[in-house]
């Protein structure tokens, strides 16, 4: 439960969209003001999300935020935003986690510098994602290269973190280190 899979150096021709996401789209439209898209990969991918959405919202429908986790994902970036951009409102999520297994943690820093990159140009806004401040929120101790990596989420738009039990202290050290970089 609650675990993915990853298949490097893999080309799997597999749906982006599960038949439980499908199943989940109409009280998405209902509730939700956006949706992470998880494993999107090519353009195809979001125009189907994007039909699904149209065909559920009764008003507004919930903002894409492309999640950045394939090496699929990476090598169409461009026409990714591209496409994703006939929508009034769109995100990108760089999800470090799954994309340093798809990718190798070694081109990690690399990669991740490219989709800032090319997401400014393209006036996207970023998520920084996956276990940032991970060991502060766990135990309430941050680890030097913990902090190094909040540091850099400041290139991005938005910081996400994940639950735990010191999660006010981990957005308070979030927050003094963010503010400290923006100067």
């Amino acid at each position: 439960p609650e675990k993915g899979i990853n298949l490097p150096n893999s080309d799997l021709r597999i749906a982006a969209l599960t038949p439980e996401d499908l199943k989940n789209i109409p009280f998405i439209c209902k509730h939700a003001d956006m949706v992470g898209f998880s494993f999107v990969s090519n353009p195809e991918d979001v125009e189907h999300l994007r039909a699904q959405l149209e065909k559920h919202a009764t008003g507004r429908r919930p903002a894409i935020i492309l999640k950045i986790e394939r090496l699929g994902a990476i090598q169409n970036l461009p026409a990714l935003l591209l496409n994703g951009m006939k929508d009034e409102s769109l995100g990108v999520m760089i999800a470090r986690g799954d994309l340093a297994v798809e990718i190798g943690f070694e081109r990690l820093s690399e990669i991740q510098e490219e989709i800032l990159w090319i997401c400014e140009a393209a006036h996207v806004p970023v998520i920084w994602a996956t276990q940032v401040l991970e060991t502060m929120n766990k135990t309430g101790y941050a680890t030097r290269s913990e902090i190094t990596d909040a540091a850099m989420g400041s290139r991005a738009e938005c910081v996400m973190l994940n639950k735990g039990p010191y999660i006010v202290k981990t957005i308070g050290m979030l927050e003094d280190i963010l503010t400290r970089q923006m100067g």
